[in-house]
């Protein structure tokens, strides 16, 4: 076996050959038996993975020795893999957790899955171990059956190519989609590949002519470079055919001839240097200036830097001229300035910079260890439902949350759940990987306490929703109770108290305070109690104040005396209610029979007040000389007065019909009727303007709706 080692992994040193022959053994024996699809032992398949990542990626011993450990757990009979380094340990947690990840729709999900696996690459170093694995898949994809292999095919192109590509394994992205395309569009396929073999020499030819005129002025100048031909692959060629909708020969940039100047890297040295190559080619041949694409003067937001043109040789040929320093070529091939970040990739930027930092551990591998590396993002995890459908939820997600996602119908009936097989609470907190169960109950129902542990915002504001919901109904049942209650009792509970009420208690809404009351949180009893302290000190303000107004007219009667012949005392008759002497007031409303007193106008005569209208103290004690004494006729005289009424009802529609029928009942005519619908408190609130012969007549009226059902209050205006 030790030969066997030595043999694959020359390049390690004892103790690095020494580590990956220890996990080599525990995977020959775990895999002992076991073959591949075409008959081969399994163990090729570790094998072929290792050497990918350690030859074509260039990983350390430690990543070879996890991908053998990884599939002795997978596919053999390996349980546990003690006595190895944990960053080893680590990355096989990170494998094994990948592979168990089985896309339900990959072509629905593949943002999705592709943030997963990355979420279980805890080590870097895991996505890269991952992509070198499909490498191999997909190198061996005619040992798999049609079904298995078609699956492989859509997974590598939605998920494992996107990754290669945003890592910057273009070599590994390129062959993985070549071969994508050779088994997806095989017709296609044979047909670009043999065209790029029958112009391999024109291509090679093509460059000797172009660069042999150059060469003597480049010499001359110093100026020392590389030429290389960049061929396009044939899957790129392929997908610009369709973008542009032109056949081979009318994609340009079938192959590119590159020059790689060796210069230091000085930023002012190889822009000049970039810029004389330049001169020199466009003086030699034909350029299409529309083609060209500076990224010298202005690099792309990622750092890339070089200089694009097309031009026409002497045969009328188009051909792409790259020109680069080789600082700009290593950075552009292997650094951070790779075009990943230009390629419509999607990405976050807070994954774009734990990218960024596996690379940075590809290209300097003694450089720090993983552990001083970032961790992969973690502001979401991604759990599974029974059936294996992916959801994603934020950090911190509860089975609640869970619930809510899936429906929200779900959400609000959940009683708990199932983790992995594990009857859990509705609190439980999920992670990445976790397959979630949702139990759930026909009785239940959103509780306030929810909203302290569910983080979602799709679960915060449906329970809100039901919250609300369901206070309305407690509510509107607690104001049920609450009317009969203070119905058998006679007392009122109008909005103004209320809101002291409310204050009192520190409720900050009605339908609260209601809902309290339906479920016996507040005392009905309670507020009767409140009702009537607050009413007994209502009577013993009114009384006090009716004793101060009392004294009032009393001193201002005795001023009256001994006036002139104006301060007689006015006679009132009904009839002459529209001559030039007198006016009733339009803010009271006086009708014959009510304590009146009159007003003297500067322009409309004398105005009567009733003694209890609201202006009435104002107008005594600011003007007493104007005040003139009046009292009523002793009969109407069938004259006829307006008053309105204010009357608050409970919401039925037929208490509107027998208010008009008790005004019809006596000497009284409806004059205006106004009904508003107040939906917070659950009433009617009706306006109405009658005419009647005096308030003996009104008083009447007032006294019979009072008596009707589901009549709360009747008040003068």
């Amino acid at each position: 076996m030790e030969d066997r080692i030595r043999q694959i992994f020359p390049q390690f040193d004892g103790a690095s050959q020494a580590l990956v022959g220890k996990a080599y053994k525990v995977a020959a024996e775990a895999l002992a038996g076991k073959t591949r699809e075409n008959g081969k032992p399994f163990l090729e398949h570790p094998e072929n993975v290792a050497l990918i990542a350690t030859d074509e990626i260039g990983l350390p011993a430690e990543c070879a020795a996890a991908v053998f450990l990884h599939e002795a757990m997978r596919m053999g009979n390996c349980d546990s893999i003690p006595d190895f380094p944990d960053d080893v340990v680590k990355m096989v947690e990170g494998l094994n957790k990948i592979s168990t990840i089985k896309p339900k729709d990959t072509r629905l999900e593949a943002e999705s899955y592709k943030k997963l696996i990355v979420q279980y690459s805890t080590d870097p170093r895991v996505t890269v171990l991952k992509i070198a694995d499909r490498l191999e898949v997909m190198r061996n994809l005619d040992v798999f059956p049609k079904s298995s292999r078609d699956n492989k095919i859509l997974e590598t192109l939605m998920l494992y190519i996107p990754l290669a590509h945003q890592l910057g394994l273009y070599n590994i992205k390129r062959e993985m989609e070549d071969i994508y395309f050779r088994y997806t569009e095989p017709v296609e396929y044979r047909a670009i590949t043999n065209k790029l073999k029958a112009t391999e020499r024109d291509r090679e030819r093509l460059m000797m002519e172009f660069i042999q005129p150059l060469k003597q002025e480049l010499s001359d100048e110093g100026i020392k470079y590389k030429l290389k031909i960049r061929t396009k692959a044939a899957y790129s060629i392929w997908a610009k055919m369709r973008k542009q909708k032109v056949p081979f020969e009318g994609v340009f940039d079938v192959f590119a001839i590159r020059f790689i100047i060796d210069c230091e890297p000085d930023p002012k040295i190889e822009k000049d240097l970039c810029w004389k190559v330049f001169s020199y080619v466009t003086k030699e041949y034909e350029q299409d200036t529309n083609r060209l694409r500076d990224w010298i003067t202005n690099p792309k937001p990622n750092g890339y830097e070089s200089l694009h043109i097309t031009v026409k040789n002497r045969r009328g040929a188009y051909l792409e001229v790259q020109i680069r320093t080789r600082r700009m070529d290593e950075e552009a091939e292997n650094g951070q300035a790779s075009h990943w970040s230009y390629k419509g990739v999607l990405h976050e930027e807070q994954m774009d910079k734990w990218l960024t930092s596996v690379r940075y551990a590809l290209e300097h591998p003694g450089d720090g260890s993983p552990e001083d590396l970032p961790e992969p993002p973690s502001r979401e995890i991604f759990v599974f439902t029974p059936s294996g459908e992916l959801r994603i939820l934020s950090a911190g997600a509860t089975v609640l949350d869970f619930a809510f996602n899936i429906h929200t119908g779900l959400g609000v009936k959940c009683t708990g759940g199932r983790v992995n097989g594990k009857a859990v609470s509705i609190k439980e907190k999920l992670k990445t990987g976790d397959v979630v169960e949702i139990m759930s109950g026909k009785n239940q129902r959103p509780s306030p306490d929810w909203l302290n542990f569910v983080v979602t915002s799709k679960a915060k504001s449906r329970i809100k929703r039901e919250l609300d919901e369901e206070e309305y109904k407690k509510a509107a049942a607690g104001r049920e109770l609450l009317g009969r209650r203070l119905k058998n009792w006679k007392l009122e509970f109008p909005d103004d108290m209320i809101a002291e009420y409310l204050k009192k208690i520190r409720y900050s809404t009605q339908n609260s305070f209601y809902a309290a009351v339906a479920d016996s949180i507040i005392d009905v009893n309670d507020v009767k109690t409140f009702i009537q302290d607050h009413d007994k000190a209502a009577a013993l303000a009114l009384d006090a104040a009716k004793e101060a107004e009392a004294a009032r007219i009393e001193a201002r009667s005795e001023a009256w005396e001994g006036r002139n012949a104006t301060d007689d005392i006015l006679v009132l008759n009904a009839k002459d209610l529209k001559g030039l002497d007198y006016k009733m007031a339009k803010c009271c409303h006086p009708v014959f029979g009510d304590d009146v007193f009159g007003f003297v106008t500067r322009t409309e005569g004398i105005k009567i007040h009733r003694i209890s209208c609201p202006n009435a103290a104002r107008l005594i004690s600011t003007y007493p000389y104007r005040i003139q004494k009046v009292r009523w006729a002793e009969s109407p005289s069938g004259g006829s007065f307006q008053g309105t009424l204010k009357v608050v009802t409970g919401i039925e529609p037929s208490v509107i019909g027998r208010i008009t029928e008790v005004v019809g009942s006596f000497k009284a005519s409806l004059r205006s009727f106004n009904v508003s619908e107040n939906y917070r408190n659950g009433t009617y609130e009706i306006t109405m303007r009658i005419s009647v012969p005096s308030n003996m007549e009104l008083d009447k009226v007032i006294s019979q709706i009072k008596n009707l059902r589901h009549v709360v209050k009747v008040t003068r205006v």
